[in-house]
């Protein structure tokens, strides 16, 4: 039970890492533009499942950049212990 909780931590931990990395990227774009670089990955156009009754989307992006990637490796040094 500890091995799953430990795990969840570490998945909640880095996808705030990344959040608030991105943030801080965004935020200093114009003072230090190299962290605001990144890339996107995801569905484009998004996966339609049309039933004629029912329709589902499923669709996702992830933008991640440089500064993103630093605060989340810092999270895996400090949660890696």
């Amino acid at each position: 039970m500890r091995r799953q909780t430990r795990t969840w931590l570490l998945v909640v931990a880095l996808t705030a890492g990344a959040i608030v990395g991105s943030v801080i990227g965004e935020a200093l774009r114009d003072a230090v533009p190299v962290l605001s670089k990144g890339f996107t990955v995801g569905l484009e156009p998004p996966l339609v499942l049309d039933l004629n009754v029912l329709s589902f989307s499923f669709g996702f992006q992830l933008h991640l950049n440089l500064a993103g990637a630093i605060v989340v490796l810092l999270l895996v040094l400090l949660l890696g212990r």
